[in-house]
């Protein structure tokens, strides 16, 4: 009896005299609190304002505890540091006792991408039909998914993509759809009126790109490339 008592007395001990790290490890982040958090904020909002898509920043409380009081901390990013995903934010307190503390946050970013909606094999010709939308957050993402299906649209696969893969560009060439000195088929659109006329291409332009076109008359007019081969011009 006495020993199972002792065993289980060295037990409590053992688990009660684990460092505040290990404890730690396994436990959920505390957001950080105190007056230096909506100054983070603030600067990181700032920092992110030219990312597309919308903007959602965590801030934890470091692992040595919460910073000490500051009246006016001051942020900054540490060498290399990038505004994306799973990040360190330094702040700096220029007080009696000055004092470095660095800041774990993480940087969301929520937005549309592509995906494909059917096995796609390598060589065929992407359409607005070979992919759908998906909203999640790109920094778990390759940094070169599609979020645009202009990127897409008339694209051409390299290899195969399964059903369900994120679109991404290094997976894409663009398709020539209009050779340099090709005769094509020129469309200007106006209030009320349509016209088509044949000219030259001047330069190979793939779908989507603006290429120019050196008409009968010898007149210059540009204009975008659609799917059929064919160059759009509003007037």
């Amino acid at each position: 009896m006495y020993k199972v008592l002792a065993l289980g007395l060295v037990t409590l001990v053992t688990f009660g005299s684990l460092p505040l790290q290990a404890r730690s490890a396994t436990s959920q982040p505390v957001p950080l609190s105190g007056n230096a958090r909506p100054v983070i904020e603030q600067f990181l909002l700032r920092q992110t304002a030219g990312l597309s898509g919308k903007v959602v920043i965590t801030i934890d409380t470091p692992i040595s505890g919460a910073l000490p009081a500051c009246d006016s901390p001051e942020p900054f990013l540490p060498g290399g540091a990038r505004l994306w995903g799973r990040m360190s934010v330094g702040v700096r307190c220029h007080s009696d006792q000055p004092w470095t503390r660095f800041v774990p946050a993480y940087i969301a970013v929520r937005s549309v991408y592509y995906v494909a909606v059917q096995p796609i094999p390598a060589g065929q010709v992407l359409t607005l039909a070979d992919a759908a939308a998906r909203e999640g957050d790109l920094t778990t993402l390759p940094r070169s998914v599609i979020v645009d299906p202009s990127q897409f649209n008339g694209a051409i696969a390299l290899n195969q993509i399964a059903s369900g893969a994120p679109l991404r560009r290094e997976l894409l060439r663009e398709a020539v759809a209009v050779q340099r000195g090709q005769t094509i088929r020129v469309r200007t659109q106006g209030a009320g009126f349509v016209v088509s006329a044949e000219g030259k291409a001047l330069t190979s332009a793939a779908v989507g790109a603006l290429v120019q076109v050196k008409m009968q008359g010898g007149t210059l007019v540009s204009g975008i490339v659609g799917p059929d081969g064919m160059v759009e011009r509003t007037n």
